[in-house]
């Protein structure tokens, strides 16, 4: 059986979902290909996975021909939908939702996209994210739904042994935009820095290509206001399979990862801290509900509260047995509940359901 994962462009945590998704299907007779309409940094992370970049109708349309697809599943892009079966492809089509920026945003975009998975739909797909399951279920009564965790196979990504980093480090992963909320990242590290270690520096791993350049220099402002230059290092298109390095020496350093998103998915960065014992001090940005539990597999704080977020980023850091607790439960959470071969298993059902 071969399945076509479509999505814009190859970065980012739909680049990881894809490759891991594969990977895992494959060792259960399920072939998947990854269709993308722009190239992105992701593309260096090199597979043996047919990848194909392209956005011209006669090249997909040759792409679908010679697959033979059994199902294509499209990420967020509904129009793709129509562009499908005007292409000719009569397969089953599901349209996958793995974020949709604000609330606002989201039931915006799910309204537009309603006449074209009423039309040429047969599935919805989400990991479990509260906002999301919500407006499925409220705009599209008959549609079949489908709700089960992402995979994450923590036998290839997972903790390595470095030497100890002299400095404690708080780490960020995103793009330098609004909702990934950036600039609060710097307001809690330049609180730290000031009033509880010195020492402390930050980690910042972003997408330089994804940025824009008024945010690009918004960012610069605050980081000359805030003086955090010399406490601050900018990682641009880590290859993904050098993370676990990064993420392995953050834990280790007495440090942390802190997301301070808006609103999420289901975050692979998250996932990637806790299978490499890096604790994770998160908003509650709705789609981390499935991964983190407060003082059990990592830490909450109230979004726009920095106050909070440096309390608890404190006790994060300086409670050394709560830290080494919410460590090790963090691992066995994400091996349990994140499973690749559950995952293929939900997959595999949803496919047969249709």
């Amino acid at each position: 059986m071969n399945v076509l994962f479509v999505y814009y462009i190859a970065s980012g945590g739909m680049d990881t979902l894809n490759r891991q998704r594969c990977l895992a299907l494959r060792r259960h007779g399920i072939y998947g290909h990854c269709l993308y309409y722009k190239w992105g940094s992701g593309l260096q992370n090199v597979s043996d996975i047919p990848t194909f970049v392209t956005i011209d109708d006669l090249e997909i349309k040759m792409i679908i021909d010679q697959g033979h697809y059994d199902a294509v599943i499209v990420t967020t892009d509904y129009y793709s939908l129509l562009r499908f079966r005007s292409l000719g492809y009569n397969g089953k089509m599901i349209l996958e939702i793995q974020g949709l920026g604000s609330k606002d945003t989201a039931r915006i975009e799910l309204l537009n996209a309603q006449q074209y998975v009423h039309a040429f739909g047969n599935g919805l797909l989400n990991p479990n994210t509260p906002h999301i399951t919500a407006l499925f279920h409220e705009l599209f009564a008959h549609t079949p739904k489908f709700f089960y965790n992402n995979c994450f196979d923590s036998s290839r990504f997972h903790y390595h042994v470095w030497p100890k980093h002299p400095c404690r480090i708080m780490a960020w992963m995103g793009r330098i935009e609004e909702n990934k909320n950036w600039r609060e990242f710097l307001h809690i590290g330049s609180h730290l820095i000031r009033n509880y270690d010195p020492d402390l520096v930050l980690w910042m791993f972003e997408d330089a290509n994804l940025a824009r350049p008024e945010d690009k220099q918004a960012f610069h402002e605050l980081v000359q206001q805030l003086e955090l230059g010399k406490h601050l290092q900018l990682f641009s298109n880590v290859p993904h399979a050098e993370m676990e390095n990064f993420l392995s020496i953050i834990g280790d350093s007495g440090g942390l990862l802190c997301s301070t998103s808006i609103v999420e998915g289901q975050p692979y960065s998250i996932l990637e801290a806790m299978s490499c014992r890096c604790p994770v001090l998160t908003t509650n940005s709705d789609g981390v509900t499935n991964s983190i539990y407060h003082n059990e597999t990592g830490k909450y704080y109230a979004l726009g509260d920095i106050n909070h977020a440096v309390d608890e980023a404190v006790d994060l850091m300086g409670n050394t047995p709560l830290r080494e607790y919410i460590r090790s439960t963090a691992v066995h959470h994400v091996q349990t509940y994140f499973n690749p071969d559950l995952y293929c298993v939900q997959f595999i059902n949803m496919l047969n359901s249709l």
